[in-house]
């Protein structure tokens, strides 16, 4: 599935960083950015504690500028930010399991948080809902409505205003579906496949539209969109061998990626029209690749493309309705040191989420402390949780 090789590769890219920036400060170390079109500054996502907890990453973002995603610690744990992204706060375990590893997917307008959660000790997941600014994690169970014993459990990726929630959720059988859910995460519904026999929900808008991913009958990979409330799945075809939405905004409008019919199999994004009419490709900032994880209301989407044939990547934003591809980088004032690499997501009122890479000034080596090889595994071990909950969760 595209998603999950999205998370392997950046999961190589992530250990990359952090080993090679233990090893030598002038070395790249990834940071999480918030990033404002208006005012072109760059403001980094602050850790609970440099000290103790690694790699902060974002997942999604909502229109007050609140911020959601994961910090490496022991276990990881999921977080919330204020508005403008001030006050990083750990969403904590989930009840008095102290030894819950959990990840934030994403946030709505009234600060509920969606994600997954798990014992460290255990192989099953479950998606979570919290109420208003990040505080309770509930269980929203499982299709099967049972732990499994093996592999997945159910994972939840995007909600809107109204609380529903959609996701992954193994069956009783043992495939995966994307489900939805009624207002404030309750009664999770099974939304079926496009004839195949796994598929996953990525996004929903306010109108109950669904976007997600499904197997087909003669064995592909789709994305897809729903009528409202998740009624009437319907199959957005693809530009080439396979595809898979990312995010919907309330016009119906649909981003994701899809792999070439090349030789190489390279990924690129995608955008369509409202309702899911008229799939069309994003480009690139001048390589072979691309890939998109976010989208506003106004169809601005950004994501991380390739410079030129074996060239770096870098952040990306469109104009309204995926128009005019430009490097982020060179939209707004950076601090010294730092490069975009990957926008995460945008809201309606001029916000991005960044992760860049920062490279410190001094070119000396040095010996890594103890704490530092701790912080090293530390984020290892959340790209690892991540990396493995898309293989094992969306199985598309």
């Amino acid at each position: 599935m595209i998603i999950k090789d999205c998370f392997n590769f950046h999961g190589l890219i992530l250990a990359a960083a952090l080993v090679g920036g233990l090893a030598n400060p002038a070395i790249a170390q990834e940071r999480t950015y918030l990033i404002d079109l208006n005012s072109r500054t760059a403001t980094e996502l602050g850790s609970l504690d440099r000290d103790v907890y690694g790699l902060v990453g974002s997942s999604a973002m909502n229109d007050a500028g609140q911020i959601v995603g994961s910090y490496g610690g022991a276990p990881d744990h999921a977080f919330i930010t204020g508005p403008n992204g001030i006050g990083l706060k750990s969403l904590g375990p989930f009840g008095d399991l102290a030894q819950t590893d959990s990840v934030a997917s994403d946030v709505n307008n009234k600060g509920q948080v969606v994600g997954f959660f798990s014992s460290v000790y255990e192989y099953e997941s479950h998606a979570f809902i919290t109420v208003p600014d990040g505080i309770s994690m509930r269980d929203l169970g499982t299709l099967s409505g049972t732990y499994s014993g093996h592999s997945f459990g159910s994972s939840a990726s995007g909600i809107n205003e109204a609380g529903q929630v959609v996701g992954g959720s193994e069956t009783a059988n043992g495939t995966t579906h994307a489900f939805i859910t009624g207002p404030d995460g309750v009664g999770m519904r099974d939304l079926g496949t496009l004839g195949g026999d796994r598929s996953s929900a990525y996004a929903i808008n306010n109108g109950g539209q669904v976007a997600g991913s499904s197997a087909t009958a003669d064995g592909a990979t789709h994305a897809f969109i729903t009528g409202p409330d998740g009624m009437g799945m319907r199959d957005l075809g693809t530009l080439g061998s396979m595809s898979s939405a990312k995010a919907i905004n309330d016009a119906g409008q649909v981003v994701g990626n899809y792999h070439t019919a090349e030789a190489f199999d390279i990924n690129r994004a995608f955008i369509t029209g409202p309702d899911g009419m008229g799939m069309r490709d994003l480009g690139t900032l001048g390589g072979a690749y691309s890939f998109v994880f976010g989208m506003n209301d106004a169809g601005q989407v950004v994501g991380e493309s390739s410079l030129g044939r074996g060239g770096p990547q870098h952040a990306f934003i469109t104009g309204p309705d995926g128009g005019a591809m430009m490097d982020l980088n060179s939209l707004i004032d950076l601090p010294q040191g730092v490069t975009l690499i990957r926008a995460m997501d945008i809201n309606d009122n001029g916000q991005v989420i960044a992760d860049g890479f920062f490279t410190s000034a001094s070119p000396v080596p040095s010996i890594p402390e103890p704490q530092s090889y701790a912080l090293m595994l530390a984020g290892l071990s959340l790209i690892w949780l991540v990396a493995w909950r898309q293989k094992s969760g969306s199985r598309v």
